[in-house]
């Protein structure tokens, strides 16, 4: 298998992860929170990170020495909205990261968090605008493989 094909078959594994862990984070997000779903939830936000940063790396990597490469990525209107989406999902979700790291005493002790209904609220928008992004990525992606966009 050439690089090529390891980075896009690397950044597809990477892109799917993080959907499968955003999933797993939405629907487990849902309190009363036991010591054990609290646990749960840091090991999923753990692997959603690793994932989102994996997809970063190795995205940047086929931007800049695979595939069509930088002069075109950057002048693809589609391209330019995807990874847009991206670093907007990428920054919302530290919300969420912060608040579940924040349980790790409690965690630690064997305890279940407390978490008021208003975070709880503002976690769950969090979520809900990084599905949103994905669902803007994903026909971004097909139409920019497609060369539309291109300007």
């Amino acid at each position: 298998m050439n690089a090529s094909a390891l980075l896009a078959s690397l950044h597809h594994l990477a892109a799917f992860t993080v959907v499968a862990m955003l999933a797993v984070e939405v629907a487990s997000f849902k309190p009363p929170f036991s010591a054990a779903q609290a646990r749960r939830l840091q090991r999923v936000d753990t692997i959603f990170g690793a994932a989102a940063t994996l997809l970063l790396i190795v995205g940047l990597m086929r931007v800049t020495w695979f595939e069509k490469g930088p002069a075109y990525c950057w002048h693809d209107l589609y391209f330019l909205i995807k990874f847009g989406a991206f670093i907007a999902a990428a920054l919302i979700s530290i919300y969420p990261t912060i608040i579940i790291l924040s349980w790790r005493k409690a965690v630690k002790a064997g305890n279940a968090p407390e978490i008021a209904d208003a975070c709880v609220r503002r976690v769950r928008m969090c979520l809900m605008l990084e599905l949103t992004a994905i669902v803007v990525i994903l026909p971004c992606a097909a139409l920019m493989a497609r060369g539309f966009g291109y300007r």
